[in-house]
């Protein structure tokens, strides 16, 4: 992933003409930690990573999973650094995660793991240092555990500190499914810009983002899929069955409809691909034989670099995950706004303001995308990079 990274800020640089010093400071880490946290008689390397802080506090989640590393932590930071830029939210770019599979562990043992993340890095994290939230395998309950650690080692109460955290202890309702919400309103605007009607949509991933996109767009959906494979109907899906289906027989592939794989979806003669799952789903690969004219990354990375260009010349508008996705991150800084100020937002306004933000952002990304001649993901990267380099040399450091 670090090498997708340099590549990228090679190649914006060209676009930006940015000299030296600008592409050393996008390629540096402001804060770089580790630590080896131990349960019983197993450690846990652990990372969280500050890539830049010149817009605010670092902002980024936490992942537990086998396949963490150093340089994925590296990548992902640098991507927040520019997901809250292009947003426009007063936040650097962070990430964490721990090497562990947490469905090994017990519920006491992830509650240790996750206090000791705390105990390891809170002097590094608060409110206006590094704020974290939930990122793949952690959820609210564990947010819960390392507010509470945070709040007992400082003696103080701050919600602030961290975000997606259940709504008893200061979270928002909207940050459940706010990455899809977020991801479906800049649909809607897609929709307006393009004229796109009656659109057949297929998602590819049915977990927490995939399948409330799903919710939203129910009517248009006629193929969704799981780690286990996938379903399709063009008359469409009833995604309330599916999803009850999946719950209670662990895969959407129970449902009524034709069986097919996670490659033969992404191929599907469609109008709208949403990719819910993992990184590198196109590929030069199978880049050629995607047929849909829209694809919205609602995951993070699932195009690779060289598919991109592929699917550019063949005409194929992708919303870039930097934009598509940013609604989890929106949620999020509502959620610190409200705990940082002791003010209770009602429900309505945050969501008004939700859409405003969104609707902001994807109006500033598509209006620089059709001002040039290049995809709309460079369109969200010059964006970001110019806000956080303005940021950096009105700060003296250029």
């Amino acid at each position: 992933m670090l090498t997708i990274t340099k590549s990228m800020i090679e190649k914006i640089s060209k676009i930006m003409d940015l000299d030296k010093k600008e592409k050393e400071i996008l390629s540096k880490y402001f804060k770089i930690q580790k630590a080896n946290l131990k349960i019983k008689k197993h450690s846990y390397k652990a990372f969280r990573i500050i890539h830049n802080n010149s817009l605010g506090p670092g902002k980024g989640g936490i992942r537990y999973h086998p396949n963490v590393s150093e340089d994925e932590v590296k990548s992902l930071s640098f991507w927040m650094s520019l997901k809250n830029s292009l947003a426009g939210l007063p936040f650097g770019g962070a990430k964490g995660g721990i090497i562990v599979d947490p469905k090994k562990l017990s519920q006491d043992e992830l509650q240790e793991l996750s206090r000791k993340y705390v105990r390891a890095f809170h002097k590094h994290m608060g409110q206006d240092k590094d704020v974290p939230a939930p990122d793949v395998y952690t959820n609210p309950q564990i947010m819960s555990w390392m507010l509470d650690e945070f709040e007992k080692i400082n003696d103080k109460k701050e919600p602030g500190f961290i975000t997606g955290k259940p709504v008893e202890l200061g979270g928002i309702r909207l940050r459940n499914d706010s990455t899809s919400k977020g991801g479906f309103i800049i649909f809607n605007e897609l929709a307006k810009k393009e004229n796109i009607k009656n659109s057949r949509i297929a998602i590819q991933g049915f977990g927490n983002a995939g399948y409330f996109m799903a919710k939203h767009l129910s009517k248009n959906i006629v193929a969704v899929s799981d780690s286990s494979g996938g379903i399709y109907d063009p008359k469409g899906l009833n995604i309330d069955k599916v999803k009850n289906i999946k719950d209670e027989k662990g895969s959407v592939q129970n449902y009524s409809a034709k069986k097919i794989s996670n490659k033969e979806l992404l191929e599907l003669d469609i109008d709208i691909l949403v990719l819910a799952a993992l990184e590198n789903q196109i590929t030069k690969e199978n880049a050629s034989r995607i047929k849909a004219g829209y694809i919205i990354e609602l995951a993070n990375g699932p195009i690779s670099n060289d598919a991109d260009g592929i699917l550019f010349k063949k005409k194929i508008t992708v919303i870039p995950d930097i934009l598509a996705n940013s609604g989890g991150v929106v949620g999020s800084y509502f959620e610190w706004l409200q705990n940082k100020t002791g003010t209770g937002f009602e429900d309505s306004y945050i969501e008004r303001m939700f859409d405003q933000k969104m609707k902001e952002t994807f109006n500033k990304v598509y209006n620089e995308y059709k001002n040039s001649k290049h995809d709309m993901r460079t369109a969200a990267y010059v964006i970001a990079i110019r806000r956080i380099l303005d940021a950096e040399r009105l700060r003296g450091r250029i």
